[in-house]
């Protein structure tokens, strides 16, 4: 059985905490192919690191790695070579939203639950 979340809103399904898959490794992401949110968290020190939304959990949360490594053209070098130089201690969860509303709602929340090492 998963352990509840005291923080996790009622009613809404995280996944679990899983350790951010690693590339260089041949890791797996599991995320949702759809609407949602994702957060990162250090899992050595719970530090929350970033958070996010999109309309493709999965391919948003390939850009979180440098090139060639990660997918996408976000511009913010510092939080992708972040990721990339801790993947062995960063964790992260994902949500499954049904509508583009639902997850803005939910980043809204995140973003009061801060401070983030990167704020979105």
């Amino acid at each position: 059985m998963a352990k509840i979340d005291a923080n996790a809103k009622v009613g809404l399904n995280w996944s679990p905490w899983r350790a951010f898959p690693d590339p260089r490794h041949l890791d797996y992401l599991t995320a949702p192919i759809g609407y949602g949110c994702y957060e990162l968290r250090r899992s050595d020190t719970g530090e929350k690191v970033l958070y996010g939304r999109s309309k493709n959990v999965a391919a948003r949360m390939t850009s979180l790695l440098p090139a060639p490594l990660g997918a996408g053209r976000r511009n913010n070098a510092d939080k992708r070579q972040y990721v990339l130089n801790h993947a062995a201690r960063i964790e992260h969860r994902t949500l499954a939203c049904s509508s583009l509303d639902e997850t803005l709602k939910v980043e809204s929340e995140l973003a009061k639950r801060g401070p983030y090492l990167f704020p979105s």
